[in-house]
């Protein structure tokens, strides 16, 4: 392979040092930064990606190289923080617009993003730069076709804007259900207590669910979703606990989890998940039924929100519709994106407590009615009240700085502090993020992060949490577990090829 090639090849490697040209006693500051920059690639091998940002960091402020600026877009593409691998390696090109390893560091990033015609355009400047670079051929050829599909799709759009989940479901004869299969079914076409429990342990043998039940779950779906505010208020009882759940990302065995240490859902036992229930983990398909199953069981007592990866982009590209496909039809996969526009996008608690999957705003004096009126039947735009309850995070500074992801904010303590006291709150909960206890308190006890995948992606270690609550206590209180064995199937087993 030629250096060129050499450079773009972005497998699951660590990234490459600089050169050692001028590392002599003329130029100290040099072999201080390579030394720097040797040991971010070997906290890199070893997952911590966080001390690996820190080192390139510091080698960059002691004497900047582009080199460092890619490798470092590659430890934040790692950390999800799409946005800031984005601008390092515009910095890499911008210090030498040759380097192709920048390219293909860029291209990683905007695709993550669902950019593609500008990723496109990079990998197209590699794979010519590197002609006999298979990856990089590859790459190229896989982003091209998902260019002409989106554009395909959007050609035919317009005759799908009056379609929905009840229209298909007319349309489509339901499957007969086989004699031989012996799997949970609805108790005249309905969700009870017992299909419930029988569908957990059928799903634990790693069993399927027949498509007829799976089908009229989503048209029920649908028509309860279609009831609901953008904004739901949730009256718990003084002494009635309550539990909110953050990221569960297709990790079903963990999720099951949740339920043996906290109960199964119950008119007295109720749950709110708070978004990002698929992609990712290669289980999405049992999670989203079972949490679906809940809620049209429990649909007073059991509440689910929209989360960044309910969206068509994300599950194009981290595997919840290659999982769905190959489980059960591409329909299916066209049913569950126009079910996720009616997700509701926040929770409030006894008037006191909001709960969004992502945070807040990019003005100021947002109100609670403004949040009612979101008109959200539609793909999550790329800015705006709804992108921001679905993408922003908070950050530890005063004020605003835009997003470590490329979609969304930052938000400060201040910004918090001022959203609380122009809408009458005491605090918000959000989730979003991976954090290694699986919560976090931040902006002075005011902004709470909660997420609910322990050992994310079966390689970030974390612990997942939940919290607990109390309709006289709305003090949160924290339980936090490890991740549960589960069949080896990897993550992202079924996502786009392009980000597996």
């Amino acid at each position: 392979m030629s250096s060129a090639a050499e450079e773009a090849n972005h497998k699951t490697e660590a990234p490459t040092a600089p050169a050692q040209e001028n590392t002599s006693e003329e130029n100290p500051l040099q072999a201080k930064a390579d030394e720097l920059g040797a040991r971010g690639n070997e906290f890199f091998k070893e997952q911590n990606y966080e001390q690996a940002i820190a080192l390139y960091t510091e080698a960059i402020e002691t004497c900047p190289n582009e080199r460092f600026y890619a490798n470092r877009s590659f430890a934040h593409f790692r950390t999800e923080s799409y946005g800031y691998a984005l601008s390092d390696a515009d910095k890499a090109i911008s210090m030498k617009n040759s380097y192709t390893k920048a390219y293909y560091r860029r291209a990683a990033a905007l695709m993550a993003l669902g950019r593609f015609k500008k990723a496109l355009a990079d990998l197209e400047f590699v794979a010519k730069r590197c002609p006999s670079a298979k990856d990089a051929q590859d790459k190229y050829t896989e982003c091209k076709k998902m260019v002409n599909k989106i554009a395909f799709e959007k050609a035919i759009s317009v005759q799908h804007q009056e379609k929905s989940v009840e229209k298909m479901c007319r349309d489509m004869e339901f499957a007969t259900i086989e004699d031989d299969y012996t799997g949970p079914k609805l108790e005249n076409g309905k969700v009870t207590l017992e299909f419930m429990k029988s569908l957990l342990e059928w799903y634990k043998k790693q069993n399927k669910l027949h498509k007829n039940f799976a089908y009229r779950i989503l048209c029920d779906m649908e028509t309860l979703l279609k009831t609901q505010p953008s904004l739901v208020e949730i009256p718990v009882p003084d002494e009635q606990k309550f539990t909110v759940c953050g990221d569960i990302h297709g990790q079903f065995y963990d999720l099951l989890h949740i339920f043996e240490i906290n109960g199964l859902p119950s008119p007295t036992n109720p749950y709110l998940f708070n978004g990002d229930f698929v992609d990712r983990g290669s289980f999405s398909v049992e999670c989203i039924f079972t949490l679906f199953g809940f809620k049209l069981l429990y649909p007073n007592h059991f509440f689910l929100a929209r989360g960044n990866h309910e969206s068509f982009n994300m599950n194009q590209l981290y595997g919840f519709t290659g999982e769905v496909v190959s489980k059960y039809s591409q329909n299916m996969a066209d049913m569950f994106t126009l079910v996720y526009n009616w997700l509701p996008l926040c929770h409030l608690i006894n008037k006191k407590v909001l709960v969004m999957h992502g945070g807040l705003f990019s003005k100021d004096n947002v109100s609670l009615d403004d949040l009612r009126s979101i008109d959200r039947n539609c793909q999550p735009p790329e800015e705006g009240l709804m992108c921001e309850l679905l993408w922003s995070d908070p950050h530890p500074l005063p004020g605003r700085v835009p997003s470590k992801r490329g979609v969304g904010i930052q938000f400060g303590p201040d910004v918090t502090e001022a959203f609380l006291k122009y809408n009458n709150l005491d605090y918000i909960i959000r989730s979003h993020e991976v954090k290694a206890e699986g919560y976090e308190v931040d902006h002075n006890g005011k902004c709470i992060t909660v997420f609910s995948a322990p050992n994310y992606c079966d390689q970030m270690k974390n612990l997942g949490a939940f919290i607990t609550l109390k309709g006289n206590d709305l003090t949160p209180k924290f339980t936090t577990y490890a991740d549960s064995p589960h069949p080896s199937i990897r993550p992202m087993a079924y996502a786009y090829s392009l980000m597996s």
